[in-house]
């Protein structure tokens, strides 16, 4: 078969640490893949991992890739000819591939295992510090005392390990899409410098890498895929030579793949979508087209891309004193009062105690009352609750300070209010409070390797890095059919368009995209930054950007310092902004009154 006729099939089983296991046994068992990938990784997973190797030398990878993969699934993987490509090395590449060896060893399964180096930066933290490297939002320089530090290392590593003859490739930190860009990059023989196949085969990663969120999960029209989540389908990218893909999931599973589900994901943790940095190439998806192709089957076309430019995004995390988080049940008439009231008094008693103890006050307290929706902030709509959750978090630079908080809550079950109920899992934990620090070095300073087999290790250069030209202009879609005459009515945005939220960081990104092409102008008109500024202002402290994304008929909205510090920085109990397209959903815009029997109709609520 030649290269311009075959198709690749990869599914992804896993878009996170503890996602589960029956991904890859779906995908194994009813996928017909040729490749099988999983993305375990996140900016906190690498910290979590890195104290764990603290205790244990031979830890720090992710051990789910034995557990839920390797060890049930290996005879499987053989004799089916399909190659494994995991992320699971997290900050011990080599440790996990050794695991890897040795369990396929003690089955008798003869598989080679390849290692890509290179990502774990610790050993240089002092020559970054000297080298003066600053934060990539906010300038700072870098923290005295690191946890993890890693670069986003890309795709053509994994392509070389596959060239060399590895049938299972681990890695450690790399940007998520590389885990399908790497195949396809070694079976279509694609070049640094095929920018636009590069960014479609970075696309089809980009789409897959979430597991089912492509396939009828965390999506705004849930009523019509609720009944199929107990086996919703893991996601397959059908790739081929020319960049385009299919996306689809394996016959008779849950969920559905549909232009909405597809479009959503595309939209998932984007910034501006003319500009989207990988290592291997700039992403320009402002143009990207989604068409149905049959039941559970859409083709993605349209990707664009160019030189990535000599810079490498470098993630590193360190601990920035502790934080306590806990929650009680509060039921009974006024339940959201009393439960303010019950966080305060436990936070006002801690607080005497902490002074009386000289241990300072604590650097940041939340109150949130769950069922009050008090995270809607002023557009919560004002409802007399029975029964709540009161979530109370505090921050304090020592752990000591927060033991004593974690005293105070439970007590409050027979000195406060009636009512008050929940102590389940005992008293709540400390934990250390992890920021992340972002900064991009010239991809020179990260050497990579790649380790194939019991081999020795290859470089695997960078490819050459190319002046990065201005973004193309984004050529918005005003040719959609003329707005009816007449008068018009007051809707939320629900029922005209579907959306998706994302983070990075303190950053959330919230994507509209219309459901009718020809609303698009009129969200244009009414979804202005300000006004979008302006309902997120109880949550969101930095400014709001506006992306129009003409390829998906929608406008992307990047929101600075949004989560309270995002992650286990933040003391919210959304730290990721999981929830903020669905209440920027409940936004009321005007639509012409003769698009509503068409609204009434359509199952278009969200």
């Amino acid at each position: 078969m030649s290269v311009d006729s075959k198709t690749i099939r990869i599914g992804c089983g896993g878009g996170f640490w503890g996602d589960t296991p029956e991904g890859p046994r779906q995908l194994i068992e009813r996928g017909q893949l040729d490749y099988l990938m999983l993305d375990y990784l996140a900016e906190v997973t690498m910290s979590i991992l890195a104290r764990v190797r603290a205790k244990n030398p031979q830890a720090g990878y992710v051990p789910d890739v034995i557990t839920h993969v390797v060890r049930p699934f290996a005879k499987q993987i053989a004799e089916q000819g399909i190659k494994l490509i995991v992320n699971a090395g997290g900050v011990n590449t080599e440790a996990c591939k050794a695991a890897i060896e040795k369990e396929l060893a003690a089955q008798g399964v003869a598989l080679t295992v390849a290692a890509v180096l290179g990502d774990d930066l610790m050993d240089r933290t002092d020559a970054l510090r000297a080298a003066g490297v600053r934060e990539m939002a906010s300038g700072e320089p870098l923290p005295a005392a690191l946890v993890s530090a890693n670069a986003y290392l890309g795709a053509f590593p994994i392509a070389q390990a596959l060239a060399a003859g590895a049938q299972i490739v681990v890695t450690g930190r790399c940007v998520d899409s590389a885990l399908v860009l790497g195949p396809l990059i070694h079976e279509f023989g694609w070049r640094a410098h095929h920018h636009e196949l590069l960014s479609a085969g970075s696309l089809a990663g980009h789409v897959i890498e979430c597991g089912p969120q492509c396939t009828g999960g965390f999506s705004t029209d849930w009523q019509a895929l609720q009944d199929g989540w107990d086996d919703i389908g893991f996601p397959i990218a059908e790739c081929h030579a020319d960049g385009s893909f299919t996306v689809s999931k394996p016959e008779g599973t849950g969920g559905a793949v549909n232009v909405a589900t597809v479009s959503e994901q595309i939209a998932y943790e984007v910034g501006d979508p003319r500009a989207y940095y990988l290592p291997d190439v700039c992403c320009d998806w402002s143009q990207v087209r989604v068409t149905q192709q049959g039941s559970d089957r859409v083709a993605v076309s349209g990707a664009r891309g160019r030189a990535p430019g000599p810079l490498v995004k470098v993630s590193a995390t360190w601990t920035d004193g502790h934080r306590c988080i806990a929650t009680l049940l509060v039921r009974g008439r006024e339940a959201a009062a009393k439960a303010h009231a019950v966080g305060e008094a436990i936070l006002a008693r801690s607080a005497r105690v902490l002074m009386r103890e000289h241990l300072g006050a604590f650097s940041e307290t939340s109150i949130e009352v769950l069922g009050a929706e008090d995270g809607y902030g002023p557009h919560a709509s004002g409802t007399t609750p029975r029964e709540v959750v009161l979530k109370l978090a505090a921050r304090h630079p020592q752990a000591r300070a927060l033991e004593v908080l974690a005293g105070e809550v439970f007590p409050a079950a027979t000195g406060t209010v009636q009512g008050v109920a929940g102590a389940h899992g005992g008293r709540p934990k400390v934990q250390p409070v992890v920021r992340l620090y972002s900064f991009l070095l010239d991809k020179a300073r990260v050497p990579v390797r790649v380790v194939v087999g019991d081999g020795a290790a290859a470089d695997a250069p960078w490819s050459a890095s190319l002046d990065d030209p201005a973004p193309r202009p984004v050529a918005t879609d005003d040719t959609a059919a003329p707005r009816p005459a007449g008068p018009s009515v007051r809707v939320p945005l629900a029922a005209i368009a579907y959306a998706r939220s994302g983070d990075k960081g303190d950053l959330s990104n919230v994507a509209v995209m219309a459901r009718r092409p020809e609303a698009l102008p009129l969200l244009r008109e009414q979804l202005t930054p300000e006004r979008v500024k302006a309902w997120f202002a109880h949550l969101v402290r930095g400014p709001v950007e506006r992306f129009d994304w003409p390829g998906l008929h929608g406008l992307n909205f990047l929101m600075h310092q949004a989560l309270g510090g995002g992650g286990v920085a933040s003391l919210r109990f959304d730290p990721q902004g999981k929830a903020h397209a669905q209440m920027l959903l409940d936004m009321l815009v005007d639509v012409p009154q003769a698009w509503l029997p068409e609204l009434l109709d359509g199952d278009t609520h969200g």
